[in-house]
């Protein structure tokens, strides 16, 4: 079959939604995966919207996905893509979609001027020799941090946040 890499369509959700649940099965988190057709709707096709995506597809066969947004360089002074996810069918992998995705974004960043395109990958992801191959590095250096649970709407009410972990600056009396 020839797939063709393009801006997913309203009628592409239901695809976009399932293979997000597959996404999630493989990265071993399938309990917090809760998106519906209906807010990947919204979002997607909303009058500005935040997120984008495209998808892999012949007629009704659907082989993946790249979901995006942009974030901001101040270094650059430019936007990039962040890539949210990157899914193909493990009976379509092998030949070249994920590759096909990822060069569709890198087409859009150049033909804009965008700097960078980047994505986080689990350690154990197989799929790290693969983006190596088409030049990209890991940033080792940098931690992911997050804020989320109770206490995203704790910080955001002002609420003392319970901190357990000294730290090394704290366990050494600095």
């Amino acid at each position: 079959m020839t797939y063709e890499i393009r801006p997913a369509a309203p009628h592409d959700v239901p695809e976009i939604v399932a293979m997000v649940h597959e996404l999630a099965e493989y990265e071993r988190s399938a309990a917090e995966c809760t998106l519906t057709e209906q807010a990947l709707a919204a979002n997607l096709f909303a009058d500005h919207p935040a997120v984008h995506a495209h998808v892999a597809a012949d007629g009704q066969t659907y082989a993946g996905f790249a979901l995006w947004f942009l974030n901001y360089s101040t270094w650059t002074g430019t936007h990039g893509i962040y890539l949210e996810d990157l899914f193909v069918r493990p009976q379509h992998r092998g030949a070249g979609l994920g590759k096909r995705l990822l060069a569709e974004l890198a087409r859009l960043c150049v033909e804009r001027g965008y700097h960078r395109l980047q994505w986080w990958v689990l350690d154990w992801n197989p799929a790290t020799e693969f983006y190596r191959g088409l030049g990209a590095v890991p940033m080792d250096e940098w931690t992911v941090w997050r804020l989320d649970g109770e206490a995203l709407p704790g910080l955001a009410a002002g609420l003392p946040i319970p901190y357990d972990d000294p730290g090394p600056d704290r366990a050494e009396g600095r």
